[in-house]
Parts: structure tokens; C-alpha cells; sequence
């Protein structure tokens, strides 16, 4: 996937669920003003993991199957601030997958304001928690994040990536 700059409008992004809803609580607050970074990643990855558990990979999952996904790389771009009170959501969709890897990214937006405030690109890598090494996703699992990856396409509007992550082939 190349490199894109042109952030989505708020309209495009909810187009997506809100898998996280949340306000910005006072604690959240670094010495800047705005929400921490810690706040940002937390709730891009919390999104991330609502849809995982979607296509079945859960706390049940990692106990019964003994798989699970590990984050390979992330990153993070911030277009607005989130303020305290600010009220936001996450919506995450699946940009690419092979095998073994699926590539996401968490929108996070400022419900306050109807606008983007953040975007947290993931690359996640299904391992085997016995030999800790990347593994094929199984069929059920598969077939669920093909589902979402053919709803994610249908979008028309393209995600903004850094390029320098991704699936790689």
C-alpha cells in the first residue's frame, strides 16, 4: 500500500462502527493541555482488539486454540487535539492480510467537533503462544478478516498510511 496524506472526513470515518466510545477524563491530561499519547494508542489498539475479537480471536481463544496476535509495528499521527470532556470513538478497518499478518488502522475522532483526531496504523502477526512464531490464521478466523477486508474496500475513501509499513510479501 502506498503512502497517502489525505485524511478522511468525519462522514467517511463513521461510515466505519465505533467500536470505543469514550471521554476525555481529566487524568488523561499531559502537561501539554491535550490527551496523552498512552490515551491515544490505548484506545486505537482497544478498537483494534473489539474488531479481532469480531472475527474470533478473544481471551477464549488465546486459552483453547493457544493463539494470538502480536503487535509487529504501529503508528501513530495526530490531526487535532483531544481535550478534556472531548467526546470520541474509534472505528478500525482491516487494510491488508496474508496468512499470518493483518494490517489495520484505528481512526480516532473527535465526536465534540466531527472531525479526525488521530490515526493508529497496525500491523498484527498471529503467533502460536507454544512456540511463540508467527502461524496461519485458521479457516474460520480467515474467512472473517477476508469478510472485513472486502467491506473495507467497498469504502471509497482510502486510508491514510505512512508507507513504510504493511504486509509484507
Amino acid at each position: 500500500m502506498s503512502p497517502t496524506t489525505q485524511a478522511p472526513t468525519w462522514d467517511q470515518v463513521t461510515q466505519l462502527p465505533a467500536l470505543v466510545e469514550a471521554k476525555v477524563e481529566p487524568e488523561f491530561i499531559d502537561f501539554n493541555g491535550h490527551m496523552n499519547i498512552r490515551h491515544y494508542l490505548d484506545a486505537g489498539a482497544q478498537s483494534a482488539d473489539r474488531l479481532c475479537h469480531a472475527v474470533g480471536i478473544d481471551q477464549a481463544y488465546r486459552l483453547d486454540r493457544r493463539m494470538t496476535l502480536f503487535t509487529a509495528e504501529h503508528h501513530l499521527r495526530y490531526l487535532s487535539e483531544l481535550q478534556t470532556g472531548d467526546a470520541f470513538s474509534g472505528h478500525t478497518r482491516v487494510l491488508d492480510l496474508s496468512d499470518k499478518v493483518v494490517h489495520l488502522m484505528s481512526f480516532l475522532v473527535d465526536q465534540s467537533r466531527e472531525r479526525l483526531a488521530c490515526t493508529v496504523e497496525i500491523v498484527l502477526v498471529h503467533v502460536g503462544l507454544e512456540e511463540r512464531r508467527p502461524r496461519p490464521f485458521p479457516a474460520n478466523v480467515s474467512a472473517g478478516w477476508d469478510r472485513l477486508l472486502s467491506e473495507s474496500r467497498a469504502l471509497r475513501w482510502t486510508a491514510p498510511v505512512c508507507g513504510s509499513m504493511g504486509v509484507r510479501r
